[in-house]
């Protein structure tokens, strides 16, 4: 059950690991671009390729209760499924039901765990296998993994690491787990943190944050939702995508205003409340992604501006 890239990593290496794969939960397809054409998710293209068959029921009730019943696993595991499941449904394989979760538990339960890892700057995270009940995230750890977070990774590169390292800690785990080779953990649930949901607003940049609050806001929300500024040149104001930043954590020796836009070196640096954030690549709403210096040379009153 799942329906992120994560998902399709974690399908991708119990098919290579030659399991019988009875069945894939995921989310119903969504629509997409201007056209709103509809999009499968990836672990549904990989099913299909592999003749497993599919459910995408809008609701897990009554109907997809009785489906997953019907198919008679022996084990379910359920990895960025971004559905509750109830009691009923966990109760149906004998071996229970078993979650891949892209954070040490019990630190940030729920939908964006490396997000969030990213937005509070932290310097470590991993993959924790559970044994699923009721609550969100809650259950008794079968194993864990860490992993150190570098500076320079963001979302999109912390999910392919953790994708691939809770693959393969998943099929260290299975084996362990139907030997009953395992003493389960209960969390420490007096340290558990909660992820905060993440919207597209999110992304806005407060230039009275520090430079590397903002870093790590790029960091955690790249490549959704993003972070973006406003500019405003002349009476027109702007709505600026930032695609590529870099971080420079102590201020120049000349003062600027914060939130001001200027030349550092061979550099365009933004000031912030306490450092520089280096804009490398831009993007106006409406228009293609460009370098900033390409940027400036279509608007050279971009240097001296002050964002918001």
């Amino acid at each position: 059950m799942g329906t992120s890239d994560l998902s399709e990593k974690i399908l991708q290496a119990l098919i290579s690991d030659e399991y019988n794969v009875v069945g894939v939960f995921t989310k119903p397809d969504t629509k997409v671009g201007r056209k709103q054409e509809l999009e499968k998710p990836l672990v549904k293209q990989l099913a299909e390729q592999s003749n497993i068959p599919v459910f995408q029921p809008v609701r897990f009730k009554t109907d997809a209760i009785e489906e997953l019943r019907k198919l008679k696993a022996d084990l379910i595991i359920v990895a960025a499924y971004g559905k509750i499941i109830p009691k009923e449904a966990l109760e149906i394989p004998g071996f229970g039901c078993i979650n891949v979760h892209v954070s040490i538990l019990p630190k940030y339960r729920g939908p964006s765990p490396i997000q969030n890892a990213l937005l509070s700057g932290e310097t470590e995270t991993g993959v924790t296998i559970m044994l699923m009940d009721e609550g969100v995230d809650t259950g008794d750890i079968l194993t864990q993994e860490k992993v150190a977070i570098e500076q320079n990774d963001t979302t999109a590169i912390l999910m392919e690491k953790l994708s691939l390292i809770g693959a393969a800690l998943l099929l260290k785990t299975i084996p362990l787990w139907i030997e009953r080779k395992i003493e389960t953990k209960p969390q420490d649930h007096s340290q558990a943190t909660l992820c905060q949901l993440i919207e597209r607003e999110d992304g806005r940049i407060f230039w009275t944050d520090s430079a590397e609050t903002i870093y790590n806001k790029y960091r955690g929300l790249t490549p959704w939702p993003g972070i973006f500024t406003f500019w405003k040149n002349s009476s027109e104001i702007i709505r600026l995508k930032l695609i590529s930043i870099g971080l420079q954590k102590i201020n120049p020796l000349e003062k600027h205003q914060t939130g001001e836009v200027f030349e550092l070196g061979s550099d365009i640096g933004v000031q912030t409340e306490d450092g520089v954030i280096i804009i490398k690549e831009i993007q106006k709403e409406g228009k293609k992604t460009v370098t900033v210096k390409e940027f400036v040379n279509g608007y050279p009153n971009f240097i001296g501006g002050i964002l918001q």
